[in-house]
């Protein structure tokens, strides 16, 4: 019956247009009204306690570092630096907005910066150059949402204080399967543009491409210090937040001189209001999580799952499934915070490594970003490239099955994670 009170206020409060917040902690509400201990208290303690962890102070360090890079030109010089390598082949922008990808993920970890940032100088040139723009979008939204799979993460910051595992292993764990999410894209992207007839980029001279690599030289050098710095040991990932905040501000400023002191003021708003929305649903998921726990609801899923529990392949394939399914309705974050502290104590008792679980937990929420109703990357680049929201859900569909593909050969290869992340961390 608790799981019945659970599912019900949470799904009721969000039906009637609550804000998840607010949703999580009515939710919690109801629990500790039903089970007859309702009291202030746990609420304020657990949003206090909540809030209270060191290692949430890397959200909005990188949250800022992602708002520094845009603003102060690294974005731009990584874009550059990408089409002096493959502009020129057939569908080679394409081919630049997913190694642009990759490698923007590896600076900021936002998916919603990132995609902005691609489509707002990728998308004009696309069109320009005749490619499908709806596809265009569809690839750049599907960039995009590599973002929070390869480090550094804000979404495994998320995961690893909700489920209380190591942040540096997810980080390391993140890197090859995000990286295979970009060769899937590429390999549909390869597929699907034999039907445009596009104009390819003059190819550019070798001296040209030493040029660009060496103005996107400092951006490029972000990824290095920040992954280094974690995998030798100098810095923790929220010390790595803060290096990278302060290396962007100081980039941005004082070498590519894009990021004027009068710009400062906005981008720290900016950065505020993104880190306000993120700290306020981690409290109020803390308030969920621990009467969770307390009303014994993990257990009662266990017991409907029991059969699964001695395959676990086949329990994640029907994890992956769930977890897809909510994804279509709940943003990244609400979805780690309202299943992480649910499915986490099933995924342990299978035998399934917890590290291995939050890498695919969140590439499948990162899918989600893609899917509609509420498909965040997907309004991004609506908004940003100023194409109907219609128009790129119908081009995202060929990545987003790419990228689902990748995430169930995972599920059946879980290797491809594991033993290479071992080789990392």
């Amino acid at each position: 019956m608790t799981l019945i009170v659970f599912i019900v206020s949470l799904i009721g409060a969000m039906a009637i247009g609550a804000p998840v917040a607010f949703a999580l902690i009515f939710c919690g509400v109801m629990l500790m009204t039903y089970m007859g201990m309702f009291n202030t208290q746990i609420i304020a303690q657990n949003m206090m306690i909540g809030a209270d962890t060191f290692t949430l102070l890397a959200i909005p360090f990188f949250v800022l570092a992602g708002e520094l890079m845009n603003a102060g030109g690294l974005s731009k010089r990584i874009i550059d630096f990408s089409i002096a390598c493959v502009g020129h082949i057939r569908g080679g922008l394409g081919i630049v907005a997913i190694v642009a990808a990759i490698i923007m993920a590896s600076i900021s970890g936002s998916a919603a910066a990132d995609t902005a940032a691609l489509a707002a100088i990728l998308i004009p040139m696309m069109a320009k150059a005749g490619y499908d723009v709806p596809r265009s979008a569809g690839l750049i939204a599907a960039g995009g949402v590599i973002a929070p799979v390869i480090p550094p993460s804000m979404a495994f910051i998320v995961f690893g204080v909700s489920a209380n595992v190591s942040i540096s292993k997810l980080f390391m764990a993140g890197i090859v399967p995000g990286v295979l999410m970009g060769v899937s894209l590429l390999i549909t992207w390869l597929i699907v543009v034999r039907k445009d007839k596009i104009e390819s980029l003059p190819r550019a001279s070798w001296p040209d491409r030493g040029r660009s690599a060496a103005r996107a030289a400092w951006a490029l050098g972000m990824p290095v210090i920040i992954l280094g710095g974690i995998k030798m040991g100098v810095v923790t990932p929220t010390e790595a937040a803060v290096v990278a905040a302060f290396y962007a501000l100081f980039v941005g400023m004082f070498v590519y001189r894009e990021l004027k002191p009068a710009d400062l003021p906005k981008v720290l708003l900016s950065a505020a209001k993104t880190t306000a929305a993120i700290m306020f649903l981690v409290c109020a998921a803390l308030v969920s999580a621990w009467l969770i726990t307390a009303a014994n609801i993990p257990n009662e899923i266990t017991g409907y799952i029991e059969p699964l529990i001695d395959n676990p392949k086949l329990l994640m394939f029907a994890i992956m499934v769930l977890i897809l399914i909510v994804g279509t309705a709940l943003d990244l974050t609400p979805t780690i915070l309202i299943l992480t502290p649910v499915l986490l104590p099933i995924v342990v008792k299978a035998g399934i490594d917890p590290i291995y679980f939050g890498v695919m937990f969140i590439m499948n929420c990162c899918i989600g970003l893609l899917t509609p109703p509420v498909g965040v990357v997907l309004n991004v680049v609506s908004g940003v490239g100023k194409i109907p929201l219609g128009k790129v859900i119908t081009g995202v569909w060929p990545f987003l099955i790419a990228e689902t593909i990748v995430l169930f050969l995972l599920v059946l290869f879980p290797q491809i994670v594991t033993v290479p992340a071992n080789w990392f961390y």
